[in-house]
């Protein structure tokens, strides 16, 4: 069986390097019980394709309730059950944490997987446009989310947070493939709904904030996916073991990131590369098309409008952020064994406008111009939505 032998060496590298996502920070500090939540309404229109009518679409997009329990000083509970569509039902995040000491914590249970900005700060009032960027949709893929263990922490003295976590991988085969070219990895994530696992993958974050205003980050993903044909197999059955081993996808994701505030002023950028093994075996024998490299990136510039822009507007409490961001999201950057598609070569640039009311309260609004590589046209879509955090 084809397993990825350098996890332990990325954990004891992280290791020596607290960190905690938006929900662990509502918790943090207060005793007893914490509830709160976020939420996302969302308008989409797209162009008019030559004289094609498309209706809009008006979508509670998620609904999420947040239950977090501090047991003591040392013990706490993280949880996020999430409402999407309406109609749709998961667990966010579910998971336990001990503090072994000031700055060290264990945790256990599903988590976030810390990869990128948004899969760790995913709320709609935290981010400019009415969307998610896909880059972190389909290149991560937000919102990763799976069952392990793990350490957080932080050196106060380097101004460094860092997590490091063994977890199970994603579902990769389980009565066919589930991977493709257009959508990478994304429907893979277990979330665990009676996730399953043969061996544990790796992940960690780093993070810098020592600078005013200023925070880096560079995570990491090394594994395996993990595939139905190993259930029952007979290990004495080379033709068997050799097949299954078809089904596995090696996994080394790393990303880096990088936010900058100063007075109004907004700077955003993140750079994603997913590096994929054994494509051309599991692209034939499941007639997928999975590509053997994913990238993604994209950059963006906001400014809050009120801070002297618009001088009889101003306010202390409310803010009017102009953003304008530049993605590219490629899901078949390299391939083996299948032809690229130009269409999974993806660009967007998005320019929009967000009213924050309130501290976790924002109406967004914003226009996007989206192309691929294999056509010179361009498609428009508006969106207006809502968001809250509390």
């Amino acid at each position: 069986m084809k397993r990825t032998s350098i996890c332990i060496m990325l954990i004891a590298l992280f290791s020596n390097i607290n960190a905690q996502n938006s929900a662990e920070k509502i918790v943090a500090g207060n005793p007893g019980l914490h509830i709160g939540g976020y939420a996302q309404v969302d308008f989409n229109l797209n162009g008019r394709d030559g004289t094609i009518h498309n209706n809009g679409k008006l979508d509670v997009h998620r609904l999420v309730t947040f239950f977090g329990y501090n047991f003591n000083e040392k013990a706490s509970f993280v949880s996020e059950v999430e409402f999407e569509h309406v109609s749709e039902v998961y667990v966010e995040q579910a998971f336990l944490d001990y503090k072994i000491k000031k700055n060290l914590s264990i945790n256990a249970g599903l988590m976030l997987i810390p990869m990128g900005i948004q899969n760790l700060y995913h709320e709609p009032a935290s981010f400019n446009g009415v969307e998610r960027t896909n880059v972190d949709k389909y290149i991560i893929p937000t919102t990763w989310r799976e069952m392990g263990i793990g350490f957080s922490g932080r050196s106060l003295e380097h101004s460094i947070n860092y997590q490091a976590m063994l977890v199970n991988g994603f579902n990769g085969y389980n009565e066919g493939g589930v991977f493709s070219g257009k959508s990478g990895l994304r429907s893979g994530r277990q979330k665990g709904a009676e996730s399953y696992i043969t061996y544990p993958d790796f992940a960690g974050r780093v993070s810098y904030y020592g600078h005013p205003g200023l925070n880096l980050g560079f995570s990491a993903y090394v594994g395996d996916s993990e595939s139905k044909a190993y259930d029952g197999l007979d290990l004495a059955d080379d033709s068997a073991v050799a097949s299954a081993d078809s089904t596995i996808i090696g996994v080394q994701m790393l990303g880096v990131d990088a936010r900058y505030n100063k007075g109004s002023l907004q700077l955003t950028g993140q750079y994603i590369l997913a590096n994929l093994s054994n494509t051309d075996q599991y692209n034939a024998i499941t007639s997928k098309d999975l590509g053997s490299k994913l990238t993604g990136y994209y950059a963006e510039v906001g400014y809050n409008l009120m801070d002297g822009i618009i001088p009889f507007i101003e306010s202390e409490t409310e803010e009017l952020i102009a953003f304008a961001r530049y993605e590219n999201y490629n899901t078949h950057a390299e391939t083996e064994g299948v032809a690229i598609n130009d269409v999974y070569n993806r660009t967007e640039m998005t320019f929009g406008l967000g009213f924050k009311v309130a501290q976790g309260a924002v109406f967004k609004a914003d226009y996007q111009i989206k192309s691929n590589a294999s056509s010179e046209e361009e498609t428009g879509q508006f969106n207006f939505g809502i968001g809250v955090w509390f």
